[in-house]
Order: structure tokens, then sequence, then C-alpha cells
């Protein structure tokens, strides 16, 4: 009897520890720190405000290429969700929004900004006037191949 009090004495114990700890803050890593500066510095070429890093568009960014990761495969829509049910299941309230993604193996952050200046679609996103806030997100697969999504964002006022 005395054992079976001490193995519940302890399991609860165990399953409290951490229990009142803060969430830990949303961290960047400097690797998306570095995309972003990128992509501010393109739009500094064209004498658009820079955007600013939003932890909330950055986990939504890094989900979604960890899910591409996961996954193995670059698209837009995992799951049967696009970029805007994403932003919706986060609650992020936004008059206007857009999502770039990439992936590739052994590649520089200047190659994939590079691809995305390259692009139309993408470089309207990264240039986007209207846009004043920025997720990024990268994550690696098991092979070693990345994944980049880049959300932008421009959040409701009311």
């Amino acid at each position: 009897m005395t054992q079976t009090w001490t193995l519940l004495l302890i399991t609860c114990c165990v399953s409290l520890l951490g229990a009142g700890e803060p969430a830990k803050p949303f961290q960047q890593t400097p690797d998306e720190i570095k995309l972003v500066e990128l992509t501010n510095q393109e739009r500094k070429k064209m004498d658009l405000p820079p955007l600013k890093l939003s932890p909330a568009l950055s986990k939504i960014a890094r989900a979604h290429s960890e899910n591409m990761a996961r996954q193995g495969k670059m698209d837009h829509v995992l799951d049967k969700k696009g970029p805007f049910d994403r932003l919706r299941e986060a609650e992020y309230k936004y008059m206007r929004a857009g999502e770039n993604i990439a992936s590739g193996q052994g590649v520089t952050l200047a190659t994939i900004m590079k691809a995305w200046m390259d692009s139309k679609e993408h470089r309207a996103n990264i240039l986007m006037p209207d846009y004043t806030e920025i997720g990024l997100g990268i994550a690696r697969d098991k092979t070693g191949q990345l994944f980049f999504t880049q959300v932008f964002g421009k959040p409701r006022t009311k």
C-alpha cells in the first residue's frame, strides 16, 4: 500500500512540473531574421517602408514550413488548407495578406531571395505597398532540404 501512494505521489509531482511556468516567447532563427532583412532591402530599393517582423505571422510561417518538410512537398495548400485558412485558424485579423514559399537543398538565403525577386508573383508580394508586417519560417526535412515560408499581412484596425 505504501508503494502505491509513493508512486501516485511521484506521478502527481511529475505532472505538475512546469505547470506554472510562462510559455516561452516565439524565437526567430538568425536565418529567418536575415531573410526578413533581405526582404526589407528589396523594399528599400523601391522606396517602400520596411515590414515589421510579426511573431504571430512567423508562427504561422514556421508551422507551414515544418508541415511542408514533414510531407516532403512544397505547396501553398497542404491538408486542404491554404494561406488564408491558416491565418484564420491563428485568429490573425487581416485587411490584406499573402504568402511566398520556396524549397531547396544546399541553397543560400541570397539564392532564395533572388528566386523570389525573379518571379513576378513572389516579387509582387515582397513589394506590395499595402503590407506592413511579415512573418518568416524555415524548416529542414530529414534529408536536409530546406522549406521557406514568408507570410505578409496588413492587420485590420477594428
